[in-house]
């Protein structure tokens, strides 16, 4: 497969973009948590969102139709699971520690590499693995409060970020912005209602706050945090169509290394606008994730 002749900066303008949109509106999703649930926030959510991919798509800015429906779905499903597992974390931690699992998508992809594909790599990367190693485990450490599987919510949508990231690359690369955009959000749309009604038959005991976002069924009306839900899926539209443009138009493993970027940004937002504490130890463990996420992009083909 021939791919598409790169464009390295605007590659970067587009990455850096999305980390700094993404890293601000994602610190609200704690504060929808509080009133409805991951499931609910993610159907509502894509009404308003494919509206505003079809204004764009109006606007001549692509095409909502895919070329090949199969390569968008799997590419769709991956990246929609991942999100929803990191959109899940957040009501439980602070940011800092939901990226961090989040990303460490390099690593997973590098494991996939020698476990799967049974190919060879050197010694530089197995080192970057065991620092990246560390680094998950100085910056989740133990949250207090927070059930132990929730900490393994964000790691987990690593893994799924990791696998959509590939794809885009690989199998979406001719494929439009916005086709993918709407790809995402209506998967995520899909899993959560089939959450919602799996939770209406269910019907169990729900936890007051943030506690309740795993387990909260349909709640309306919302005027207190449908605000936030609208910001939501304005500003993550605009993030996630520079993010996608990035990979589109950049080499995978450079454009990756600037991802990371969302790890300033993130946490910057989480202590300006909500007051989240950034310890000591939580940013050794995101620069160590940080500095094995760049050693793998360096060191791979």
């Amino acid at each position: 497969m021939t791919l598409p002749q790169t464009r390295p900066m605007a590659a970067a303008m587009c990455m850096l973009g999305a980390m700094a949109l993404l890293g601000f509106v994602d610190n609200y999703v704690a504060t929808i948590a509080t009133e409805v649930s991951v499931w609910q926030f993610l159907s509502v959510r894509m009404v308003m969102a494919v509206a505003f991919v079809a204004v764009l798509s109006w606007a001549g800015l692509g095409t909502m139709k895919p070329q090949r429906w199969w390569a968008v779905a799997l590419r769709s499903g991956l990246v929609a699971v991942g999100m929803l597992l990191y959109f899940g974390s957040l009501a439980f931690m602070p940011i800092a520690q939901s990226l961090a699992g989040l990303f460490t998508s390099p690593i997973f992809v590098l494991l996939m590499t020698v476990l799967v594909l049974k190919q060879k790599i050197g010694p530089w990367r197995i080192i970057a693995v065991a620092i990246g190693f560390t680094g998950i485990l100085l910056v989740l450490g133990v949250q207090d409060g927070a059930p132990g599987w929730i900490m393994v919510m964000p790691l987990a949508g690593g893994f799924f970020y990791a696998m959509g990231s590939l794809v885009t690359r690989v199998l979406c690369a001719e494929e439009s912005t916005l086709s993918m955009l709407a790809g995402i959000m209506i998967s995520q749309a899909i899993i959560g209602v089939i959450a919602l009604i799996t939770l209406a038959i269910w019907q169990p005991e729900v936890p007051d706050g943030a506690a309740g976002f795993l387990l909260r069924g349909w709640v309306w009306p919302i005027p207190s945090i449908f605000p936030y839900i609208a910001l939501q899926a304005f500003v993550s539209v605009m993030g996630v169509f520079l993010l996608i443009r990035a990979y589109q138009w950049g080499d995978a493993s450079q454009v990756s290394v600037l991802e990371y970027s969302i790890m300033i940004f993130g946490p910057f937002f989480g202590w300006l606008l909500m007051g989240q504490i950034i310890t000591p130890m939580m940013i050794a463990g995101i620069a160590l994730i940080s500095v094995a996420g760049g050693i793998i992009a360096v060191r791979s083909k």
